[in-house]
């Protein structure tokens, strides 16, 4: 698998305070993905975790998101979308750029896109598989702005019913799946 350290070092200059605050939280949500695949004895690798879990933001560059020194000219919830597109151009494997793509709130539908006017294509942007899943659920506890600290379980649940009751209701089978890792 390709060095992630690369893309990130292309994309995200030594020095910046958005590389510092990307490297703090992709790696508060790899760290806790590979602990939570440790303790329940995930069938997946280390190496595969913790990339996926270091490029999922990938995309954020692109987007206009000042706070947290991002000047690109998107909208911030396209950042999945762009992290896959650019994953995949730089060569990534699609395991990782699927990660990217689709760990926004507890994933997105079609129909979420429609209803909310979302500025996405519409179609399903769901975490499917259980890498997918493993680092959307990581992802939710940690912000890349604030404190930046763990949020506890109850703070994430209330983020996600923000969201709506179906995505409310995927993070909550991700937490059946995931939360005796906690």
């Amino acid at each position: 698998m390709k060095d992630y350290k690369i893309i990130i070092d292309k994309y995200y200059p030594v020095g910046s305070h958005r590389r510092d605050i990307y490297i703090r939280h992709c790696r508060q949500v790899s760290d806790l993905a590979l602990s939570i695949s440790h303790k329940l004895n995930l069938p997946l690798n280390d190496e595969e975790i913790e990339t996926a879990g270091m490029l999922h933001d990938i995309g954020i560059f692109l987007t206009d998101a000042e706070s947290i020194d991002c000047h690109g000219s998107e909208h911030y919830l396209r950042h999945g979308l762009l992290g896959g597109v650019l994953l995949r151009d730089e060569g990534y494997p699609e395991e990782i750029a699927r990660v990217a793509e689709h760990h926004t709130g507890a994933g997105l539908t079609a129909e979420d896109i429609i209803a909310n006017n979302l500025p996405l294509p519409p179609k399903d942007y769901l975490p499917e598989t259980l890498l997918e899943r493993l680092i959307c659920y990581a992802d939710k506890f940690y912000s890349k702005s604030g404190d930046m600290e763990r949020k506890p379980l109850d703070k994430v649940i209330k983020s996600m019913e923000k969201l709506g009751p179906d995505s409310a209701s995927r993070f909550k089978k991700m937490h059946e799946e995931f939360g005796k890792g906690i």
